[in-house]
Parts: C-alpha cells; structure tokens; sequence
C-alpha cells in the first residue's frame, strides 16, 4: 500500500508540474533461472541494463522520468524464477507528434537487448496508458491503476508457498540470496526530483509502519480491483 500512496502523491504532482505529459507502461524480461545465484546474477545484471537503457538517446529525448518496480515469480511446473521489470514512464507529448521520437514494441525490444547484451530476443511490451472514454478524470483513472501494478509487490507469497515444505524452504533461500540487497523499487528524472520535494521518506527503508496521517481513507481509496484487458490492451475497474 505504502508503495501505491507515495507514487500517487509524486504522479500527481508530475501532472501538476507537467500536464500535457503522456505516460506508458513498460515491462522488460529477461530468461529464466533456476537457482539463488543465477537470481542474484541476472537481477544485478537487470539493474545495470536498464540503467545503460535509460541512458540510450533516443530513450532519453523525451524522457521525463521514471518509477521502476522488479518483480520475481516463481513458474509452479519447473520451479524456475521469472525476474521482470514494470516501468512507469513519463515522456513528453513529442514522444508522439515528432517525427523520429516515437519508439515501436519492436524498437524498444531491440534496445533492451542491446542494453542486456542479449544473445537472444528478450520479451518486452510497451502501452500507451490510456481508456477507452478521454477525459480528464478517466485518463487518471488509467495512470492510477498503472501506477498500482508498477508499485505491486515484488514478490507474492501465493506464488511460491505450495505446503511443500521442504520446496517452500528452498525457493525462500533462492528467493533470499537472489534478492539482497537489491533496489526493487526506484524512480528517475522528474518523479525522483519530486519524491525529493514532497520529503517522502525511502520507500524501501522508510517507516513501514506510518505511510500516511489519514491511512483508514487512504487505505479505502486503494481498495479496487483493476483488470487486463487483452483486447483493448490496457487496465479497467
């Protein structure tokens, strides 16, 4: 929850800040792996690929800033781990309307896999967020419920404890070794100037405890359910 709150209190400034601003939705993937330290490898090496990726020019031309969030799943049917990343981009109304700005799905797999050093065609998929109706309140709608799935949990205890105890404990020692130390949440440009502004504490060490004065109405205001929408290829209440 605490996640959702401060990366709703820095979008909505960015849109304050920035309102003709447009957002999309990233996720980059890597191959899976089988054990803590190939867990521990690949994420660091995640880390680093987005940063070089960041850095690309024709990435960072109407870049405006950031959220990162790393996630790891775990697939029932070989244990193996899926380690992926969802991004909340925010990028200048250029990015769509100049020539030689706007980057396809297949230009941003390309530079993911050059930014990994990929012998391979990783997975990627990029979204414009946007609703079916646009207005004002319903494109706000979408960015809420991006930034809700950018900021989910970076690993879900449904996905790996199956009562199997002896599995369960050692998918918690990959799962531990693969993710010390590692920043699993972080935000770039604007969005971290902002989280610096607004004197927002870390959202990773900070009080986990106290995440709001008015946590009851905040806690309400989060309680929706969003789903894919495979279709129309964006998130809906």
């Amino acid at each position: 929850m605490k996640r959702s709150i401060q990366t709703t209190k820095i979008v909505e400034e960015v849109i304050r800040q920035k309102p003709k601003a447009r957002w999309l939705f990233l996720t980059l993937s890597v191959k899976n792996v089988f054990d803590g330290d190939q867990l521990d490898k690949s994420l660091k090496e995640m880390a680093e690929g987005f940063r070089r990726l960041m850095l690309y020019k024709k990435v960072k031309k109407n870049m405006i800033g950031f959220m990162r969030s790393t996630e790891v799943t775990v697939n029932k049917n070989d244990g193996s781990y899926n380690q992926h990343m969802h991004i909340l981009l925010c990028v200048e109304s250029a990015y769509f309307n100049t020539k030689g700005a706007y980057l396809s799905q297949e230009d941003w797999t390309k530079l993911w896999q050059k930014a990994m050093k990929l012998d391979y065609k990783p997975v990627i998929h990029i979204e414009a967020v946007k609703n079916k109706k646009r207005n004002k309140k319903s494109e706000y709608t979408a960015i809420q419920l991006a930034v809700q799935e950018t900021a989910k949990y970076s690993v879900k205890d449904s996905d790996y404890l199956t009562g199997n105890v002896e599995n369960d404990l050692d998918v918690v020692k990959d799962l531990e070794k693969g993710l010390f130390r590692k920043r699993m949440i972080a935000y770039g440009g604007l969005l971290k100037q902002v989280h610096k502004e607004l004197n927002l504490d870390d959202i990773e060490d900070g009080d986990l405890v106290r995440v709001d004065e008015d946590s009851n109405t905040e806690e309400k205001a989060y309680s929706i359910v969003a789903q894919w929408n495979w279709n129309l290829k964006n998130y809906f209440i």
